[in-house]
């Protein structure tokens, strides 16, 4: 991995850290672990949902933050067997960054150690307890095209659309579609038109709902075919 692959983070004074390229914060400025749990986790239905062989996929896998919340919730879920999260993310935080990120969350911290040892030792393909994590780095605009799984949720985490349009092009919402399982769902913090339209032209029954926090909305769909 070179050095222009690594995130470039600024930290705000009450510590929320902000990807220096798209001038985005990594997590809401309120809670962004409660935030995690009404998107994405609420959004897809989960823990409800949860049962052996389901699979998650994200993009953006930033601090890790989702990935935690999932094990959590599908921890408290019983842990059924066989449950993956994959994760597709171009630039990755340095093991330190993500640690000090993770500090504000305590719950989501105590459980981190072992996603955070393997990050250090750049593995990016763990097993948290019988929930399989796999990272994997690269532009998601090529790296979803090759992919050979199917999702059952995801969660769509890019930076903002205004600040981030590669992770939210039509071309790349259509490949978010074909690699969804029947009935698989998605959610994501955005509502914005171009967004919402492109997840309807990929296959997705796109719905409006109540967003976290200040942010009136937010999007959550069901593949229709």
């Amino acid at each position: 991995m070179t050095k222009s692959q690594i995130a470039k983070i600024a930290w705000k004074p009450d510590g929320v850290p902000v990807a220096t390229r798209f001038d985005d914060p990594y997590f809401s400025l309120e809670d962004g672990l409660a935030e995690t749990r009404h998107v994405f986790l609420s959004g897809n239905d989960l823990p409800a949902r949860f049962a052996p062989g389901f699979h998650v996929a994200e993009l953006g896998f930033g601090t890790g933050l989702n990935m935690l919340a999932a094990f959590l919730s599908w921890r408290d879920a019983g842990a059924p067997q066989g449950v993956r999260f994959t994760s597709f993310e171009a630039f990755p935080m340095a093991a330190d960054d993500i640690a000090k990120a993770l500090d504000a969350f305590p719950e989501a911290r105590a459980v981190a150690a072992p996603f955070l040892s393997a990050w250090a030792d750049g593995v990016r393909e763990f097993d948290l307890d019988g929930f399989a994590v796999e990272v994997i780095i690269g532009d998601a605009r090529q790296t979803l095209a090759a992919w050979q799984g199917k999702a059952d949720a995801w969660f769509l985490d890019g930076f903002s659309p205004a600040k981030n349009p590669e992770l939210w092009g039509d071309g790349l919402m259509m490949q978010v579609g074909a690699h969804t399982a029947p009935g698989g769902t998605f959610a994501t913090y955005t509502a914005a038109g171009f967004v919402r339209r492109a997840l309807d032209a990929a296959g997705f029954d796109v719905e409006r709902a109540p967003g976290y926090g200040r942010k009136r909305h937010m999007s959550r769909g069901t593949l229709r075919r």
